[in-house]
């Protein structure tokens, strides 16, 4: 794939009068940019460009097609698809008409998907494919409100027919059409967007009750992406790759708000499988992950070293002890020492050159690791190898992001300082507050819970945290997830488990131990590094189930619980651990879109093997 040179002129932040909502800047964006290349797509092997033009034409299509099909202001439409192109086309085209766009997990089963679009009322609906469309058709019957179905993908649909369901071709047409009949309505239609209106509504993951509808406006993406510029200039030429749920705010915002503020390419990975390949075929300038993706390339990485002759092991820990000194200079903008700058260059170019490419990750500007916290030993190994790797902080509730590390101005330990816009303060428990122009609207049909979450402006985010002298935020945990002892110490499980959770043989942890004598954990075996664990000692297994079961397993993982206990203090320690039989993925309850763990799901599902550890 031919890439283009990152062109180092910083966009605007546009702070004309006239442009203060999505659809008009991404309209004046399509005009100004228009022969650009705005996304890519990768089928079948092949990268396609779509150009800020082609952009532009699909947008307007869709949202006059939409119009066409009876679209009134405020309605909601909801997306439920894997990530495509034609998702942002639909996203941007339902914010033109003053309609409401609904992200709906691709993941979710047919009755979280009732839920949803019954909750917002939701009068159309876009299926990626025929397994989302089967979701939907087996539900019809308990959405009152729904009018039609879109389908975009009619792979397996051949010879399908409903009076209700048309394709996404189709819509493009009906909006042609009345593009044709009325060339001014597109335009009319932007102009009467205001910042206040209703964007978008995302919906939690719904681990401590049903899931809530978060209400987003114009004004608080805008800002928010705007805000954003602070932390880092944007290049024009500056590319991403599209993996994580569009229905998610990180990737919503990365992917369809801040490349509309500053030209980003978006590439839309081929699938989920094919990450790790597409990664090294963009090279991205920007990358954002969780950090189970960080986890997972630090695997991949560690695993292809081990099995290097020792020479080669040899100079990969000297180039990443190089590396490591040299990343504490350039974290506060200063230049190493010469001598230091001259081994580093020999490091670069004999190792770590090779390691981020590797990666994908050689032209890489800046990384950013959020939607769950990482571990500080992951940070640290990826600065060692040169990534500008960042954690940043938000929630839904805060339209994402608003807490970050600014350049020249990173502290170990933090997640850095609030956007410009944005304050800050710890309430009298420790749970931290948030004021400002990013601070949703509230829950949709939940005036109650609205109420409880913003108290006098202040959003409670349910995190507890510190400011220290500097001004950075400290995260220590959930409120509602921090572990008080039978002895009465408070615990933070967060920071414990992403310990664990950085060998290569650990995919997941949860700690266990509130209102207990002593702290538990049940963890899941990473199942690829750990199956190759067995096959290179010769242990006999099956499936993953009797992998898990396996002595010689139990004693691997035992000997990575014990490292991680050396590390902490007597009351924080692990004494015993079970291994989760069962490979959980986002196909599952127990985990969210973006690969968390649900903590209380898994607890109560797994309450038998709890007791048991502290039966014995």
């Amino acid at each position: 794939m031919a890439m283009n040179h990152l062109n180092k002129i910083v966009i605007s932040r546009r702070p004309d009068l006239d442009v203060d909502t999505i659809p008009r800047l991404f309209w004046s964006r399509a005009e100004e940019w228009s022969d650009r290349t705005a996304i890519r797509q990768k089928k079948f092997g092949v990268w396609k460009d779509i150009s800020w033009r082609e952009y532009g034409e699909k947008v307007k299509h869709v949202a006059l097609g939409l119009i066409h099909l009876g679209l009134e202001r405020g309605d909601f439409i909801a997306i439920l698809s894997e990530n495509t192109p034609e998702w942002l086309f639909c996203d941007i085209g339902i914010l033109v008409t003053g309609g409401v766009s609904v992200g709906i997990y691709p993941s979710n089963s047919a009755n979280q998907v009732a839920y949803d679009m019954e909750n917002c009322g939701a009068k159309f609906i876009v299926c990626g494919d025929e397994e989302q469309l089967d979701k939907v058709l087996e539900i019809r019957e308990t959405l009152s409100q729904l009018r039609k179905i879109i389908i975009v993908d009619l792979k397996g649909l051949k010879h399908f027919s409903d009076a209700m369901v048309i394709t996404f071709d189709e819509l493009v047409e009906l909006g042609k059409s009345m593009d044709h009949r009325a060339p001014a309505l597109f335009e009319d239609l932007i102009q009467k967007i205001k910042p206040e209106d209703l964007a978008i509504l995302i919906y939690t993951s719904g681990t401590t009750g049903p899931p809530k509808g978060s209400m987003i406006s114009h004004r608080n993406l805008f800002f928010t992406a705007n805000a954003w510029h602070s932390l880092d200039p944007p290049y024009l030429g500056d590319e991403t790759l599209n993996f994580l749920p569009l229905s998610h705010i990180l990737e919503r915002l990365f992917s369809l708000v801040i490349p509309i503020t500053n030209g980003t390419i978006i590439n839309f990975a081929e699938g989920i499988d094919t990450i790790a390949q597409d990664i090294r075929e963009v090279s991205p300038t920007i990358f954002i992950a969780v950090p189970r993706i960080w986890e997972k390339f630090y695997s991949a990485l560690i695993f292809r070293v081990k099995d290097s002759t020792s020479l080669e092991r040899l100079a990969f820990k000297w180039a990443m002890g190089i590396g490591k000194k040299v990343a504490v200079y350039r974290l506060k903008s200063k230049r190493p020492p010469i001598y230091m700058g001259f081994f580093y260059k020999l490091a670069y170019w004999a190792v770590l050159k090779n390691l981020r490419k590797f990666l994908g990750l050689d032209r890489n500007r800046f990384s950013i690791s959020g939607a769950a916290p990482i571990s500080h030993n992951l940070l640290d190994f990826y600065r060692s190898l040169g990534i500008d790797i960042r954690e940043g902080y938000g929630l839904t509730e805060s339209t994402g992001g608003v807490i970050g590390h600014y350049p020249g101005d990173y502290k170990f330990g933090t997640v850095g300082k609030p956007l410009p816009g944005v304050l800050v303060k710890i309430a009298d428990d420790g749970e931290i507050l948030i004021k400002g122009p990013a601070v949703f609207m509230g829950y949709l049909g939940d005036p109650e819970k609205t109420e409880e979450t913003i108290v006098d402006g202040w959003l409670h985010t349910g995190d507890v945290g510190a400011i220290d002298e500097d001004g950075h935020i400290i995260i220590s945990d959930r409120k509602k997830d921090i572990i008080i002892t039978a002895g009465g110490k408070n615990i933070t499980p967060t920071e414990i488990e992403n310990q664990l959770k950085f060998s290569p043989y650990i995919t997941d942890a949860v700690v266990i131990g509130d209102r207990r004598k002593y702290l538990t954990c049940l963890i899941m075996i990473d199942d690829e590094n750990t199956m190759k664990y067995a096959q290179d000692n010769r242990i006999p297994f099956t499936t993953y189930a009797s992998l898990t079961k396996t002595p010689e397993i139990s004693k691997l993982i035992q000997k990575e619980v014990d490292a991680v206990n050396q590390k902490l203090s007597g009351v924080e320690t692990i004494k015993k651990f079970r291994l989760i039989d069962i490979l959980l993925t986002v196909d599952d309850d127990e985990v969210t879109p973006t690969s968390k763990l649900k903590r209380k799901i898994v607890s109560e599902k797994f309450k038998d093997l709890i007791e048991e550890m502290y039966r014995e």
